[in-house]
């Protein structure tokens, strides 16, 4: 009961903590040695964290490192070379100021669901969302929210194929890819989409009756979010080359994990690397390919029109550190949690909620996990890390196929995420210069709301008729 305790002490002072901005990388390791130290067991915290701790940490950076990396480079390439401000740009153009939720919603969804990262796609998007919403005359409290939707739910977790780092960590614990389920993913993504564009565009309608505008703000005629972008990023791009990468990224991903691995004799990789199981790498080494790909074809069509190729590279490859350690630390943390007596008692509690539905358990897990990070990829590193292989075993029990358990996996981590402390929320509402009072509850019903009910419907559609 003390070492429960200890646990739940640490995980509230650790989300506590995070939420007033102290580094995960420092909280993690701390926050493992005071539920170490409240267990009891403070004299073998040093051989914990050298060899538990530090053993996580080390890999889940050798596992998910190159995606981290590429997919902060691709960001960084498609932000800087004008990609993503033409694609943007072209839906503003083709949908208009009338529409101007839908489109917002609309440029984020396809820039993330191509690989660009959430904060660049903040960046990218917020200076034409502000002049949409002024010109519609729509209250700029919504415009967080609004890019909320279009780039932390439905891109996110439930589309197939998508290359974000949620949808690509239970790989290698379920031994499937990121097209898991795919007709499950897209109905929650319907879900996802209709359910956020009801409740934005349901509080637009509810300002103007009330006879509330755009607002006044500080920051009308302030460009500094445009100045967060390179200024290559509002140089003319073509179309189909703003395009051309965020489609390889998709096809190459599924050309090679539907077509050339299973075609491949992977005999002559077991006999050298006897200690790898390609059913549950594949994968990954899809992604890995697809994202290099897409960057190399960004690099290679924009020769000549880089502003800076050198410090656009750089500033990606710089910029993925922080999210994979603030991750892998998380997942440090948790393997420590793991290996203390109490924690037997809180996974038999979360493992027994509903003994025959695995499903139900693991929702609950990821969601209460991060929650408690406030991050979505961290929460999901630390169930599957501590809980991932009992999941497996009571699928296959079951008879629920493992596809079914990453899709379930992955909308879950997606739900409580955003709570107040979450880092890509103060993100956000510092990219638009708003504070939590005048927009999280609109960021809350479309990142927590819709998604929930999205993730109970694929549970039960799941339990029914199984994985599709």
């Amino acid at each position: 009961m003390t070492s429960t305790l200890a646990i739940v002490v640490s995980l509230l002072l650790l989300m506590y903590l995070a939420y007033r901005g102290v580094t995960v990388l420092l909280l993690a390791p701390l926050m493992a040695a005071l539920a170490v130290l409240l267990s009891g067991e403070i004299g073998v915290y040093l051989p914990i964290y050298t060899d538990t701790f530090m053993k996580a940490l080390g890999n889940y950076v050798i596992q998910f490192l190159p995606i981290f990396l590429l997919g902060a480079l691709f960001g960084q390439l498609m932000a800087d070379s004008g990609a993503a401000h033409s694609i943007a740009r072209w839906i503003v153009d083709k949908l208009g100021d009338k529409h101007a939720i839908v489109t917002v919603v609309l440029a984020c969804a396809v820039l993330t669901y191509g690989g660009v990262s959430l904060f660049v796609v903040a960046f990218a998007i917020y200076p034409i969302a502000k002049d949409l919403f002024r010109t519609a005359d729509i209250p700029k409290r919504l415009i967080p929210a609004t890019i909320a939707l279009g780039s932390f739910t439905f891109t996110m977790t439930a589309l197939p194929g998508t290359p974000s780092i949620q949808n690509a960590i239970p790989i290698p614990y379920f031994g499937t890819n990121v097209f898991a389920a795919p007709g499950l993913g897209i109905i929650a993504a319907a879900i996802m989409f209709v359910g956020g564009m009801w409740w934005l565009r349901g509080r637009a309608a509810s300002a103007k009756l009330a006879g509330e505008g755009y607002g006044h703000h500080e920051d009308d005629n302030d460009d500094t979010a445009l100045r967060n972008v390179d200024s290559g990023a509002l140089s003319h791009m073509p179309l189909f080359l703003a395009l051309l990468p965020l489609v390889l990224v998709i096809s190459v991903n599924a050309l090679f994990t539907y077509v050339v691995f299973p075609r491949m004799d992977m005999s002559f990789i077991t006999d050298r690397f006897p200690h790898i199981t390609p059913a549950k790498v594949i994968g990954l080494w899809a992604l890995i390919i697809a994202l290099a790909t897409a960057c190399t074809t960004l690099i290679i069509s924009r020769l000549g029109h880089w502003s800076n190729l050198r410090d656009t590279i750089n500033k990606g490859v710089f910029g993925f550190m922080l999210p994979l350690f603030n991750t892998a630390s998380e997942v440090g943390y948790g393997a420590v949690i793991a290996g203390l007596a109490g924690f037997v008692v809180i996974r038999d509690a979360v493992l027994n909620v509903t003994p025959n539905n695995p499903l139900i358990s693991e929702a609950i897990a990821m969601n209460v996990l991060s929650g408690i990070t406030g991050s979505s990829s961290g929460g999901l590193s630390i169930a599957l890390q501590t809980l991932g292989p009992d999941y497996l075993r009571m699928a296959q029990a079951a008879g629920i196929s493992p596809e079914l358990m990453h899709r379930v996996a992955v909308l879950a981590a997606g739900g409580f995420d955003t709570l107040p402390h979450c880092g890509a929320i103060i993100t956000l509402l510092a990219i638009c210069k708003l504070t939590h009072r005048q927009s999280y509850l609109n960021i809350a019903a479309v990142t927590m709301g819709a998604p929930m009910i999205a993730l109970v419907v694929v549970i039960t559609l799941g339990t029914m008729f199984g994985s599709f």
